[in-house]
């Protein structure tokens, strides 16, 4: 008979829903708040990316404490943002393009499948386009690489799915 092999996948994905129903609680403040009234200020979500564009500095760091908060309640992880440098726009406005993290790249995966090869277990690792498939034959094992790269600190939030027994 031949040895079961499970395997889960580590990912690197975030929900745009609930990134596009945030950037929308965000606009509804704006849209109330004294501080903001009679300013340009505003938020665009292109699937990809969210755009700020402020009267200047002070409001646009105005518009990420808005922002940050409604992702953090949506369970959107605030490390799945890049900001962007702050640019000069039209009309003495400022613009902010805050990129969205989706997936691993070579880097991360390189440095987990590393940590994953370092711990001695009888587990294989490899990198399948933006993500780390890991697999073994011992469910135990799965469990361990789970908890090492939950110890460990890194940039992007990092997700285990697709769990599966044979």
């Amino acid at each position: 008979m031949a040895a079961k092999e499970n395997s889960f996948d580590i990912v690197s994905q975030i929900d745009l829903q609930e990134v596009d129903n945030a950037v929308n609680q965000a606009r509804r403040e704006i849209g109330t708040r004294f501080d903001f009234r009679g300013s340009k200020c505003g938020l665009d979500f292109d699937g990809k990316e969210i755009i700020l564009h402020a009267d200047d500095d002070f409001k646009l760091k105005s518009l990420v404490d808005v922002l940050e908060p409604r992702l953090l309640k949506r369970k959107v992880d605030l490390k799945a943002l890049r900001y962007g440098k702050v640019e000069k726009a039209a009309g003495d406005t400022v613009r902010q393009r805050v990129e969205l993290i989706q997936g691993l790249d070579k880097e991360i995966s390189a440095r987990i499948i590393k940590l994953i090869k370092g711990s001695k277990l009888k587990i294989q690792a490899s990198y399948q386009g933006d993500q780390v498939r890991v697999s073994g034959k011992s469910r135990d094992d799965l469990q361990a690489v789970i908890r090492l790269i939950r110890e460990q600190e890194w940039e992007v939030p990092l997700q285990f799915i697709n769990m599966r027994t044979m």
